[in-house]
């Protein structure tokens, strides 16, 4: 799955300079309750400029040339938080796609929602599937949105459906290595992230990509999600592109 050519053309002068840009990127946008907080403000306040954020972030990613951005929009934990505050963030997503879908596709760029999505909300479900219906064809930057996602739940569904293939005699045991179970997973198709960025200070995964970043970097900021823009994401650029990626090697000089 490759990016835009004619993006990547224009990645601007971080892109150009480096060889280092990660090809996937995934943000962990945790921090618009404490920001709001310590402004005075409702959550929902929080919740509504994180949003802003997101839409500044997005579109820097592709002036970046990254192929891929994964954002932890809602997790299966997230149920648990307060009901009205559900219901809100319920309706940022609706307007978030309301309002920036069409915006998003004449950017070319694909959406693809990763999660659980039998118990969803049959209103909710259906602005999910449009929005990947509408921009499937799409070649650009992919933005992939994790919602409803955990991921103990995505690697215990991987493993039932292994499982039940098992059963049926599709698949023997000796069959079963990493790239099967890969093909099981949400993201079956998606290159591993490359960089994984968390917000507000917190230094945990969260339930998120537990075996797609087995090899990623992390990059962790006090920042605020709301607070998170352009030159923040440069910096995070930045700290990656001087990383020397071994993945349980050695580097060049070592030998």
């Amino acid at each position: 799955m490759s990016g835009n050519p004619e993006r990547q053309a224009d990645a601007g002068p971080l892109a150009a300079s480096s060889p280092h840009v990660p090809r996937h990127i995934a943000f962990i946008m945790d921090g618009n309750g404490r920001w709001a907080s310590s402004r005075g403000l409702t959550r929902t306040e929080g919740h509504r400029q994180g949003l802003e954020a997101l839409r500044r972030i997005i579109r820097h990613c592709g002036t970046r040339g990254i192929e891929i951005a994964t954002i932890y929009s809602f997790s299966t934990e997230n149920w648990s938080r307060p009901e009205p505050e559900v219901k809100f963030l319920m309706s940022l997503l609706r307007r978030f796609v309301q309002r920036d879908l069409s915006e998003l596709h004449r950017e070319n760029i694909r959406i693809r929602i990763i999660g659980e999505r039998q118990s969803l909300e049959p209103g909710i479900l259906k602005l999910l599937q449009d929005a990947e219906d509408l921009t499937r064809e799409n070649t650009g930057m992919d933005l992939v949105v994790a919602f409803n996602y955990g991921s103990r739940q995505e690697i215990t569904g991987a493993v039932r459906k292994l499982c039940e293939k098992l059963a049926a005699g599709d698949l023997q045991a000796s069959e079963i290595c990493e790239d099967a179970i890969s093909a099981e997973l949400d993201t079956a198709g998606l290159p591993d992230p490359d960089l994984i960025v968390r917000t507000s200070g917190e230094l945990r995964l969260s339930n998120f990509l537990l075996w797609q970043a087995a090899y990623s970097e992390f990059y962790f900021t006090e920042l605020m999600w709301p607070d998170f823009d352009e030159a923040a994401l440069d910096k995070a650029l930045e700290s990656f592109g001087s990383r020397d990626r071994r993945y349980g090697g050695v580097t060049a000089q070592a030998l």
